[in-house]
């Protein structure tokens, strides 16, 4: 009789965990309903109607799109995008993976530069931009002031159009690097070491273990913050907007700020939700194209 009694109990019990998983999922679940999948479909509805915030949207059917390919600043905005994502994406993987290489080694004081290279990520976007406002100035900057010890006159970096993407280029390095390191640091530890005995062994030169043990080993590793770097290059906002405006001469204006500019600053939200699903296929497109080069190379 006592058996039969705990039975309900038992099943009563898993009902209540069940409830409470239930409960627990059901948060996140109302979270990304309310902050993204009901805004991305509003905006999927306003990208083909002329909605500008104050009056009642009218449907136009394919013109946002079609007027896109027209708009010779959208074009401007892409090539700004794409010259920024060919510079921040392979300096921003080497940086990380060098800096990773370095601290893996077990040395006294590595635990702090581990550190102070990540808090650069958790620091706003604004503090960023001051430090590197002043960094930057032509005049009292540090960068000028030591290519002037070298006997280099430095250039007006955030107000000259040749210099200006090149400055957000190496703020973006700088703000983003200590993640992507941390994420190296995580793949690094996960090679045994059998593995680079047996290279040495062999006679393998430090260049030979890293071509031919490290790198292959940190395939999906690099895959993964590649990725990341990808969508972070054509998602960039902050740095143009902190210290640009977009300029000099629109040379730093990119798809984001385009769509921020349409949208908040021309209350042209119909043609901007237009714009943000074009720059979705982008990075769809270029994110499917990693993925299938990094599937290739293993």
């Amino acid at each position: 009789m006592e058996l039969t009694k705990r039975r309900p109990r038992r099943h009563h019990s898993q009902n209540e965990q069940q409830n409470i998983a239930y409960l627990f999922i059901l948060l996140p679940v109302v979270l990304l309903l309310l902050f993204a999948a009901i805004p991305i479909v509003m905006a999927l509805f306003y990208s083909f109607t002329d909605y500008n915030v104050v009056e009642k949207p009218n449907w136009v059917g394919f013109s946002n799109f079609a007027k896109i390919f027209k708009d010779e600043y959208f074009f401007i905005a892409l090539k700004n995008t794409a010259i920024y994502t060919v510079l921040y994406v392979p300096l921003g993987l080497v940086t990380s993976l060098g800096a990773a290489m370095i601290l893996n080694a077990h040395h006294k004081g590595t635990g702090i530069f581990r550190t102070l290279f990540y808090l650069p990520v958790l620091a706003s976007s604004v503090a960023n931009a001051t430090i590197w406002y002043w960094l930057l100035n032509p005049q009292y900057g540090l960068f000028n002031k030591i290519l002037g010890f070298f006997g280099v006159n430095g250039p007006a970096w955030l107000y000259s159009s040749k210099w200006a993407m090149t400055a957000i280029v190496i703020m973006s390095v700088w703000m983003s690097f200590g993640g992507n390191m941390i994420i190296f640091l995580a793949g690094l530890q996960g090679i045994g070491p059998d593995l680079y005995e047996a290279a040495e062994l062999d006679g393998a030169t430090a260049w030979e273990k890293f071509l031919h043990v490290t790198w292959p080993q940190l395939s999906k590793t690099t895959f993964l913050v590649t990725t990341q770097l990808l969508i972070g290059a054509f998602q960039v906002f902050d740095q143009a907007y902190m210290l640009t405006k977009g300029g000099p001469g629109n040379s730093t204006i990119t798809l984001v700020y385009y769509i921020y500019n349409k949208g908040f600053g021309g209350l042209n939200m119909g043609y901007a939700s237009a714009l943000s699903f074009v720059l979705f296929m982008i990075i769809f497109v270029f994110s499917a194209i990693n993925m299938k080069l990094n599937r290739e190379g293993e």
